[in-house]
């Protein structure tokens, strides 16, 4: 069986090392020192002065939420995983969203102004499939009528604009580090802010609030995470050049075995140093994209609509007009991509992509 993606396993004795000093400190959660070591060397890796390491990527949205005081009209994407609106709607706000570019597959900033109206507090947008949105567009219209700008950046961990972390657009960058990210912690997140008291009121926020033992800065919820966690953190960060430069071996041989097909690539934003952290195809309608993803599962590969259905169509939205988003959401295939994923594979995957093309043409 060949899945979509599959977690990397650093040597398990790098792990059970750190593993060994949990136990014999017998202290397990509450920010302990391995948590506290990676969140330095992950400032250090990434060239960030600020971020707090959480239990995943959708606390980190909802905990961003929180610290800005957002609660009202959030514009957003429809082309994302769910957790980038159900966190909008957990917290009471409401999602306005906005189409894609047909190219990038991000939002598109020239549709946004005419969303705003005197609710919106804040955007909240994507960097799909680790590609970075317009940032600059975006913060230039968030200047202009002065809304706060929130990334959800779950895909973009090694991901670069203009040689800095693309995690240092938006007055807060949120990522997770679950199990199926490029890098990961098991289950985990992270929120990411140039503005240090903005730090500090998220700080107090992933720990209920807590002031000490016996005092309180406000509400908080519990959004930190464990020794246990960050261990697998601390042994992954050591392979990540390694994780980075396979992925981008493997997406340029599908660009490859692949090239004779006009399949549609997502185009990266200019002056991007992309992760590679997802392989999506675009195909020509969606029924050809479901006559592929039939024909790989009868083979026991198992590719993902990555973003389907599009968000707008969720029971417990206001329906959108997003005609380019819903028709992308309906066309799009991401192929297996991880880290033991051998060429063989890959190719036994390409073989049977251009058959049933060239079959159903």
């Amino acid at each position: 069986m060949i899945p979509v993606t599959r977690p990397f396993s650093p040597p398990i004795e790098e792990y059970h090392e750190l593993l060994q000093g949990i136990w014999q400190r017998s202290w397990f959660t509450n920010n302990g020192p391995l948590v506290n070591d990676l969140e330095l060397k992950l400032k250090r890796y990434l060239g960030i002065k600020h971020l707090l390491y959480l239990g995943n990527g959708t606390i980190a949205i909802q905990i961003a939420l929180k610290a800005l005081k957002i609660d009202k009209e959030v514009i957003t994407t429809p082309f994302s995983y769910v957790a980038t609106t159900s966190s909008l709607v957990w917290e009471g706000c409401t999602p306005v969203y906005v189409d894609i570019h047909p190219e990038s597959l991000n939002i598109d900033p020239t549709k946004i102004e005419v969303a705003i109206t005197k609710n919106t507090q804040a955007i909240l947008a994507t960097h799909c499939f680790g590609n970075p949105c317009d940032v600059e567009a975006i913060q230039e219209i968030a200047d202009k009528y002065g809304l706060k700008v929130i990334y959800d950046a779950a895909h973009c961990f090694g991901t670069k604009y203009k040689g800095e972390s693309i995690f240092r657009w938006g007055d807060i960058s949120t990522t997770s580090f679950h199990a199926t990210k490029l890098f990961h912690t098991v289950e985990g997140g992270a929120v990411f802010t140039k503005n240090p008291e903005l730090l500090r009121v998220m700080a107090y926020k992933r720990n209920f609030g807590h002031k000490g033992f016996e005092d309180f800065h406000g509400v908080g919820i519990n959004g930190k995470n464990s020794e246990f966690h960050a261990a697998m953190g601390l042994v992954n960060l050591k392979y990540i050049g390694s994780i980075l430069e396979r992925r981008k071996k493997q997406s340029l041989f599908y660009d490859k075995y692949l090239g004779s097909q006009e399949f549609q690539k997502v185009q990266i934003q200019h002056g991007s140093e992309f992760n590679y952290a997802y392989y999506p195809l675009r195909f020509e309608s969606e029924a050809v994209t479901k006559k592929v993803k039939q024909s790989l599962e009868s083979a026991e590969i198992f590719p993902r609509r990555y973003f389907y259905p599009s968000l707008g169509t969720l029971n417990y939205v206001s329906p959108p007009c997003t005609p380019i988003a819903d028709e992308n959401s309906a066309r799009i295939l991401c192929l297996p991509l991880y880290h033991d994923l051998s060429e063989m594979e890959q190719k036994l995957i390409c073989r049977k992509i251009l058959r049933t093309i060239n079959y159903n043409s």
